[in-house]
């Protein structure tokens, strides 16, 4: 149990510092010499970050984040996940790496709304769901031009379709407690929303 609690800590230490990499902070930093948290929304993801550098960075940003959310689930996932806990790992490192990239130890605990970060953590669990919910939010967002609405209503499928996938409980768990957080971090989106003030992509 000590060698279990241990692994957890380091898992949970090294995810949550991989996910406080502040990509679209620095990106914006380097190229344009402004604090991305002074733009905007504050946030420090792809929307926010589009708003000073331009659809390519948006992309760009948001395909770092994705990957820094996969890539510490998938080096977990291959190499530390256990025999009589299996998913227990992998889940932990999933929700370290979003709530680094929501709370940067970097930023002194600021940073982006997740939801890069959490697909890229999806797609490392059960890469079905992950591209699934991808394609739910890139077709939302085209067609309502509100990438915050597409990203509320995409996560906020994802422990159904974990289910669906006939996943550990693990997963199931974070992927509703995943969608939880993000849609919490969407709260004053939501009121822009239901008001009709809410900022269009373009």
């Amino acid at each position: 149990m000590i060698l279990l609690i241990f692994k957890i800590l380091i898992v949970m230490v090294l995810s949550y510092l991989i996910g406080s990499i502040p990509t679209g902070y620095l990106i914006v930093k380097k190229l344009k010499g402004i604090d991305i948290r002074k733009v905007g929304s504050g946030s420090t993801g792809a929307t926010n970050v589009k708003r000073v550098l331009g659809t390519k960075w948006f992309y760009i940003v948001m395909l770092l984040d994705a990957l820094k959310g996969a890539i510490p689930v998938i080096i977990v996932y291959s190499n530390f996940d256990l025999l009589y806990f299996k998913g227990l790992l992998p889940t932990v490192s999933a929700i370290s790496v979003i709530i680094g990239h929501s709370k940067s130890v970097f930023l002194h605990f600021t940073g982006g709304k997740s939801v890069a970060t959490g697909v890229g953590t999806l797609i490392a669990l059960c890469w079905p769901v992950g591209l699934i919910i991808a394609a739910i939010w890139g077709i939302i967002t085209y067609t309502t031009k509100y990438v915050s609405l597409g990203s509320i209503i995409a996560v906020s499928l994802a422990p159904l379709l974990m289910t669906a996938f006939d996943q550990n409980v693990y997963y199931i768990c974070f992927a509703g407690l995943g969608a939880a957080y993000v849609v919490y971090r969407h709260r004053e989106n939501i009121k822009r929303l239901i008001n009709g003030t809410e900022n269009k992509v373009r």
